[in-house]
């Protein structure tokens, strides 16, 4: 069971500018009976897309689980498959005259920063490469601001309903980017901070500093009623 997904609706978007981008797909939260989303939110869990697409195959759902427990099952062989993975992919983008890119969470948010093999975290191992998450981890976020993460690993903050205004203007105001979902369109700013396309790649390590990432709603997102989704 191969373990790197090679990208979805939205990632692809980043081939027409020049990255291909691959990414892990677990089962979210603790869906799998392990947690791999500590900092969720009920409106977070609710609107997670891990059902979107083909998500929402049986088949898909048992890969996913069947991946997130041998990541904790059997840590050394999924990592030593994920290396050799990784290796492939890195190859197969520069044939296509693409650079490799990859988000180690899809739908987790594992601190893959510290997660090693062989003495060696992933992000350092392969090294110029770009990685980049969402995370809703303010102590991951925060450490990425103070740069204390690898410089080839970049970090959005993932609001949630939970998340304060003060919290979103004090981030962004220290170079920071949160990603905030609205209800049906994308406002040009938002608490006096300007909104990026978040929709129109997935490309976040080249977004410009200190903004708001807009992403429209999706899927169960729609019906979302905890403020996890906020009006334009």
């Amino acid at each position: 069971m191969p373990i790197l997904n090679q990208g979805n609706h939205k990632t692809i978007k980043g081939e027409k500018y020049g990255w291909k981008t691959y990414g892990i797909h677990l089962s979210p939260n603790t869906v799998s009976g392990y947690n791999v989303c500590s900092d969720a939110t009920q409106g977070c869990i609710d609107a997670c897309l891990d059902t979107a697409g083909r998500g929402a195959m049986p088949s898909v759902q048992t890969a996913r689980t069947n991946k997130t427990k041998r990541f904790f099952e059997d840590r050394e062989g999924f990592m030593t498959d994920l290396w050799k993975e990784v290796k492939s992919a890195i190859k197969s983008a520069t044939r296509k005259e693409l650079k490799f890119c990859m988000r180690p969470n899809l739908t987790s948010d594992l601190p893959w920063e510290l997660i090693k093999h062989k003495g060696e975290t992933l992000i350092n191992t392969f090294n110029p490469c770009r990685f980049y998450d969402y995370t809703k981890s303010l102590k991951r976020f925060s450490r990425f601001l103070n740069g204390e993460l690898p410089e080839n690993y970049h970090l959005t903050f993932s609001r949630s309903e939970e998340t304060t205004d003060a919290l979103v203007i004090a981030l962004c105001k220290s170079g920071g980017n949160v990603a905030v979902v609205f209800r049906e369109r994308l406002p040009e700013t938002w608490l006096g901070i300007e909104v990026l396309d978040g929709d129109e790649n997935d490309l976040r390590f080249q977004d410009k500093k200190g903004c708001i990432v807009g992403l429209v709603e999706k899927g169960l997102a729609k019906k979302d009623i905890t403020g996890f989704v906020v009006e334009p």
